[in-house]
């Protein structure tokens, strides 16, 4: 019999398993039941393929897509990092999707319709569906993690309007 010991299994060199605990009102050992708890875990800057250059952006452009990886079931979820004082080159809206916004690193300025919002490291912005959005980075660049809910499934573009230039001076 192998013993694991809390919090081994998250130190472990896998991207997929089980985390095991006790079951809920599970009786006393040595008949203690044991629930298994799927996990997945990836390295979003190690693991997940820059895409960046689909943007016909500036070549340091990065984004990182990590719904598929993660096997996301309920939300999706995305790096970004955007070059100081460049502006991401398209906006966009959601029919469907609410996007919440977390930077990471950096500053930069946050065009939500018509209104513009200053953006600091750890600001968390929540954009609702059918606003219009779109971000450019200050001079230190920009990193930010996007979690969008409800997934978009096999078909993202479906539920997604771009323009580029939208954010035009």
């Amino acid at each position: 019999m192998v013993r694991v010991q809390p919090g081994e299994l998250l130190k472990a060199p896998l991207t997929r398993g089980f985390l095991f605990r006790p079951a809920t009102g599970s009786a006393s050992p040595p008949d203690r039941r044991i629930d298994a708890i799927p996990f997945t875990r990836r390295n979003l800057k190690d693991d997940l393929e820059d895409i960046g250059f689909k943007f016909d952006g500036a070549p340091d452009l990065e984004f990182r897509s990590g719904t598929r990886a993660l096997e996301l079931e309920q939300s999706g979820l995305s790096y970004q990092r955007v070059p100081p004082d460049y502006r991401f080159p398209y906006g966009h809206t959601h029919k469907k999707q609410e996007e919440v916004y977390v930077v990471v690193r950096g500053s930069g300025r946050m065009k939500l319709d018509e209104e513009i919002l200053e953006l600091k490291e750890w600001d968390v912005v929540r954009v609702p569906p059918g606003t219009w959005r779109g971000y450019e980075a200050g001079p230190e660049g920009l990193e930010i993690i996007v979690i969008g809910a409800p997934n978009l499934g096999e078909t993202p573009r479906d539920d997604v309007e771009g323009q580029r230039g939208w954010w035009a001076d």
